[in-house]
Formats: structure tokens, sequence, C-alpha cells
């Protein structure tokens, strides 16, 4: 298929210094939690964008010094020949697909809790970070300032070793080149501090010696926020933001431009929950009246429409993107090829930065079970393995795992029959895509695997879709002549109340009164809902923030009780800023921290979730070891609406596994359960458990996961370990 001759220009070559980038396709830095560590991953991963065609591929952050440590986050590092020779892995692998390799040069202050080195972090100022926990840096003399500008330095001449062709003096959220640059941080009255020109001294400097010491043929680049969205207290882009950019223009290559510091950061990784494609621009858009350089924005870009949009309006030269490039390593070949149907578009919801946040590798895509895999499991995200038998496999259950389960099946040829009750792929999905607000954008996870489905079904004639049918029983499996049986059969919530605190119902809780619903029966319609609306919550994820927000709106009183921190995973996700800004404006009335202990028609009990007794002491058998709690009140409601928890529903996968003595004559050779059906979970780790299961469908018993490739360090190997560095793709 031809690329669209509109598309032409974001193929265009464009120079950057000393470098001519192949396209304007550009992946900027992201966190993976690879760092330095897992050269594997790191190589793997980059180096997969590099054969899909983008332009470039950068490092995430990456540490200049142990006194910019950022435990228990995961950073690259270049601080001694180990990261060098580690990192080498990921420059060699992207120079084999004719693509330039990035550093992004990283020094913290007090934004880096050094919880690994202990060593003091330096600041322009001294200050506590809003972002970490009790962590302060000391304020910089003359003789510190030359020491962490030199630091700059040694990272870069390493970089340089390490085989990289471009390298960051990096200033953006909130770390130490902005500090000096901002307001906010930089209370100096010496010649680094006061008037503009003293403020941008410390970066200007380091971007001159780290210019000066690097070869010719690196690029020299640099990270701006160019509105930290302080106002007049920070970094404004039509104040100091067009004047460092007009500044600095002369010694730099390449403007890499966005938005923020770090306490709020997904202002700039915006989730699409509350921003759309291209939100930067409102800010961004003015660096190119200044700049004379080649200029790159981010906006969550997945469609070329508003990709040309940015390039021809002249808002940015170059396409930068991080989670589009987690979502689809080959969207820029999938344009360049006139796929744009095949494009994996980003859902904007965050969990990539999720895993990151919390410091555990892999990094994970909710759209891209391959994302983090394809080193340590193999994977390849447009290559799979031809199957290996002629099995047929009947897939029951089209939502997350198991339409993508049956899309991996068909990939790899095997005839496949993914059948569902629901008239849609997507599972509970649609609910959540179509009945909750700002989660429109998670749909295009079901919109991707409904169009590749039904692409692979016009090649596999004896491949079946079959929607609307009613639920299958086991003993319809059992006759259905399938060799292998796959159930997605998702999950449920709560009818009773049962919860991860009490691990057991409510009393008088029961989602079969008019009075009650559970969240799938909010989104059915079928109940009437009072005017005076409690949301009781137990879950820590959107479900009941975003259902408050659904009830406010459409005029209902709303009171949330949570027994347990309400939105917190959203910390991870970047999001819980905003919902609290949100049920701040629709006026929410909140019991945090409350449980409910039993529900009569038309009210409900609660209690603080400390409530007395701050000391336990032995009272014998049978006797509770604190005081009874006393904080006990009654609110009042005219709808309840449950978010306690989840279950699976895996009866049918119970039913078939206590016939196994009947699956032999029934030619089935194994049955096997994923996705929600076999625990309640994120929709990427069910979606991971369609696709490995699919990947790995021919083993002894693919229920459980083959061994994945881990990266060590193992006691009396030397730091820097001989031997051929390679990646293998299982296909």
């Amino acid at each position: 298929m031809a690329r669209d001759p509109r598309h032409d220009i974001l193929f265009e070559p464009i120079k950057v210094g000393p470098l001519t980038f192949r396209n304007r396709f550009y992946q900027v830095p992201h966190c993976i939690g690879a760092g330095s560590d897992r050269p594997g991953f790191q190589a793997a991963h980059r180096s997969m964008k590099a054969e899909g065609g983008w332009a470039a591929i950068n490092t995430e952050y990456c540490s200049v010094h142990p006194e910019s440590d950022d435990t228990h986050r995961l950073s690259a590092r270049l601080w001694d020949a180990g990261d060098v020779r580690n990192l080498r892995a990921m420059t060699d692998h992207i120079h084999k697909f004719g693509a330039y390799a990035g550093a992004e040069l990283w020094y913290g202050s007090a934004h880096a809790p050094n919880m690994e080195s202990r060593c003091t972090p330096r600041g322009a100022t001294q200050y506590a970070s809003e972002f970490e926990t009790l962590t302060y840096c000391q304020e910089m003399d003359l003789d510190e300032i030359a020491r962490v500008q030199q630091m700059y330095v040694d990272a870069a001449l390493r970089a340089r070793d390490a085989g990289f062709d471009l390298v960051y003096v990096y200033g953006a959220d909130s770390y130490i080149p902005l500090q000096f640059l901002s307001r906010y941080y930089n209370h100096r009255t010496d010649k680094y501090g006061g008037s503009f020109e003293n403020r941008a001294r410390f970066w200007v400097e380091t971007i001159e010696k780290v210019r000066k010491a690097v070869p010719n043929d690196m690029a020299v680049v640099v990270r701006f926020a160019v509105d930290t969205l302080l106002g007049k207290d920070g970094v404004e882009v039509e104040d100091d933001g067009l004047k460092f950019v007009e500044f600095a223009d002369d010694i730099v290559d390449l403007w890499d431009v966005n938005l923020c510091g770090i306490a709020e950061w997904g202002e700039n990784a915006t989730p699409s929950r509350y921003y759309a494609s291209g939100h930067h621009l409102h800010w961004t858009r003015f660096i190119k009246q200044v700049a004379k350089k080649p200029v790159l924005g981010v906006g969550r870009y997945t469609d070329p429409e508003k990709m040309l949009e940015v390039v021809t309006k002249g808002y940015a030269d170059i396409i930068g993107a991080a989670r589009p490039s987690i979502a689809d390593p080959f969207l820029p070949k999938k344009i360049e090829e006139g796929r744009i149907d095949d494009i994996r578009v980003c859902l904007g919801c965050n969990v990539c930065i999720s895993r990151w946040e919390i410091g555990g590798p892999p990094m994970i895509c909710t759209q891209n079970a391959t994302a983090g895999e394809e080193y340590r499991r193999g994977w390849h995200p447009e290559k799979f393995a031809k199957k290996t038998s002629d099995d047929s496999i009947l897939v029951v259950g089209a939502g997350p795992a198991g339409s993508e389960c049956a899309r991996v099946l068909l990939e790899r040829g095997y005839t496949t029959h993914l059948v569902d009750s629901a008239e849609k792929i997507g599972g509970h999905l649609n609910s959540i895509a179509t009945g909750l607000p700002g989660l429109g954008e998670w749909g295009f996870h079901r919109d991707y695997r409904e169009q590749q489905i039904a692409k692979l079904l016009k090649k596999n004639k004896h491949s079946v879709l079959a929607l609307g049918r009613k639920p299958m029983t086991a003993d319809e499996v059992l006759a259905y002549g399938a060799e292998k049986v796959v159930i997605a059969t998702g999950s449920s919530w709560n009818t009773d109340g049962a919860n991860c605190v009490s691990h057991h119902p409510i009393p008088g809780i029961d989602a079969s009164r008019a009075d009650q619903l559970t969240p799938e029966q909010v989104f059915a319609g079928k109940k009437p809902i009072g005017k005076r609306v409690v949301v009781l919550n137990y879950d820590t994820y959107f479900m009941a923030t975003s259902l408050a927000e659904k009830l406010a709106m459409a005029g209902h009183e709303v009171t949330i009780v949570s027994g347990v921190h309400l939105a917190h995973y959203t910390h991870f996700t970047l999001e819980y800023s905003n919902i609290m800004r949100r049920n701040h404006e629709l006026k929410f009335r909140e019991y945090g921290e409350h449980y409910c202990t039993r529900v009569e028609p038309g009210r409900m009990e609660i209690c603080n979730k400390w409530g007395d007794g701050y000391k336990a002491s032995y009272r014998g058998k049978g006797v509770s070891p604190r005081n009874a709690n006393t904080s006990h009140e009654w609110i009042d409601f005219d709808s309840l609406v449950l978010v306690t928890g989840r279950h699976s529903d895996d009866k049918l996968y119970r039913e078939l596994k206590a016939r196994k003595s009947e699956w032999s004559a029934n030619g089935i050779k194994g049955v096997y359960v994923i996705g929600d059906a076999e625990a309640p979970r994120l929709i990427a780790d069910a979606t991971f458990t369609g696709h490995r299961i699919a990947r790995e469908i021919e083993e002894a018993d693919p229920q459980y996961p083959l061994p994945y490739k881990r990266e060590v360090a193992v006691w009396g190997v030397p730091h820097m370990p001989g031997g051929k560095f390679e990646i293998e793709y299982k296909t």
C-alpha cells in the first residue's frame, strides 16, 4: 500500500547540527525501567523503534553522577565504564537500523532522593523537594557549580564512548538547569541569580562546556520546559521561555520543548482523561517564532493528519513522541506504507508510566503487550511464529484478554473461533469507554483488535467471530469440536459488598435491591437512581471517582465513602491531582478512610477506619486486642453504588476443569483461563495474559508461563563481563 503523498513532508530528511535525520519522527527520552542495569531490555526496546522507522531514539533520563540517583525509580546512568559498556548495546542495535541514539544527561538536585548512593544533592538554592519526601539539597557555591558542570562534561564524554550521536543538557521537569533559570527555585544574589542573564548563566555555561568537549559529529540537544505552569513565579513561555531560546539558540542543535515541572508532570505526559492530543501546542507553538534551530514538540501524536498540521503550520519541525512509540514502535513505518488502520493508537492511560513510578520494571503498555518483553521473552510486536500444529482453538470471551488472544492466534495461522454473548468486541472496556467521563480514548484498545481480527478472518476462512450468542455452557464447549479452549469470561463487581479490607460481605448490602447498584447496573441504566447517591469505594483505581463524576454531571448529589485511599493508583498514572480538582469542582462530600459496617434501607452505618485503640494488647482468646471503634455514624442515601471489589466470572472454567475426565473423549487437549476470569487485574495485564498464552499455546502446559531471561548481577562475575551481546526474537 502506498503512502499518502500529503504525508511526504513527514519523511523528508532534516538537518540537526552535524546529523541528518531520515525523517521527522523522534522518540523523545522516556522511562522504561531498564536504565544501565538491564542492557538487554534497554537495547531491545529502543532498537525496536529504530526498526519501526524512528529517526532518533533516546535513553530515559541519564544520571551524570551518583549525586543524581533516583532510586527507587530506575534511570539510565553514565557514572563509569560499566555503564558505558552496557549502554553501548543500545547504541549498537539502534545503529543497525540506521537511526541515531541520544543520551539525556540529568542532574536532579533535591528531586533525586539518592536512596542508593546516599550522596548529598546540590541546588541553585537550598529547598525541600515538592516532589520527593524529605529530600533537601545543599546550595551550591561557585566551586560546586563548576564541579556539577564538569559532571555533565564527564558524562557527555562517556556518552561519546558509548556510541551516542546526540547528547542532552536536560533542563525540563524542574531539574538543575531549569532550577537556575526559574525564580521559583533560584533565590541567589550572586552572578547566578537575579536577572534573566544571571539565571540563564548556569545552563548556558554547561551547554558550552559540553559542546566544547564532545566531537563535532555529535549533536547537542536541550530539553526545555518552556512554561512551568506556575505563572510569574516560574518560567512563562512568553517571558523567560522565549528569552532563553533566543539567548542560547546559537549553541544548541535541537530544541526539545515541553511543559511543567516535576511535581505535576502529568501536565506534560498528559492523560487522555483530561487532555486531547496536541494540548502542548497552546504553549510550545511560540518557540518557532525565535528559534533558528529545529524544534520538536510532543503531544501524544498518533494521527498523521495532526502531525501534518504541526509541521505545515510551523508549530514544530519534528514530531516528538514517547507513549505513542511504546504503543506502536512501527508507527512511522505504518504511516510510510499507508497502513494507518494498523496503528496501535496510544490510549493515554499512562499505565506505562505507572510501573516506572512504582519502581518496578518492566514498563508495560495497555495497547502493546510486547512492550517491555522484547528482550526477556523475545517478543516482536509485528512478527509471530507460525503455528506448529493443526489444533483448532475456541476462545470464549472477546474482552481485552480474549480478543488479544484470538488476534495473536490468527496471526500465527491457527483456526480460531472467538465467541461472546455481547454484540461487540471489548468486554467491560466498552462500558468504560462509552459510559465514563474522559475515558473514550480507552476504546482504541477495542478498535485495534476489532480491525485486526476482521482483516485476519478474511485470510483464514475456517476461523469465526461469533458475537451476540447465548453464553456457552460446559456441555456446549465439550461438544464444540475444538482441540484447545481458552476461557476469557472476565470479572464482575461484587454484589454483596465483599472488599479488600474485611474480605467478607457487608451486612445489608445486596445489589438485587432497587436502591443498590453495581457499576454494571449503573451502565445498564435499568434501575432508577435517586437524588442523593453514596458511592461506597474499596477500589484504588478509577471506577469510584469516574462514576461519582458521571452521576454528579447528571444532577445527583454525590457522597463518596472510601475505605481505602481514593484513586490511589492514579498517583502513578499522573491523573490524581486533576481528579481531586474535579472532585472539588463537583462538590462531592467525601468520607475518606471510613468503613461501612452495615446497610439498612435508605441509610448506611460508617466508622472511621482507625477508630480507637491505638495500642494493641493481649486480652485473651476471642477478645479483640484493640478497644472497640466508637466512631460510628449513619448517613442517608436514595441510591448506593457499590465499588467494593471484583470477582472472576470463572464458573464455566471451573465446570470444565471438574469434567476433565471428559476432555479426551471430546477431542480436547487442554482448557485454559486468562484475563480477569483468572483474576481481576489492570486491562494491560489482562491483555498480556491473552497475548502470552497465544504465543505459548504449543507448550506442554501453556497455562503457566515459560521462564524469561533475567538480567541480574551474579556473584563472582566481573562488572564488565566479556562475551557477545545478541537479541533474539521468537518468530
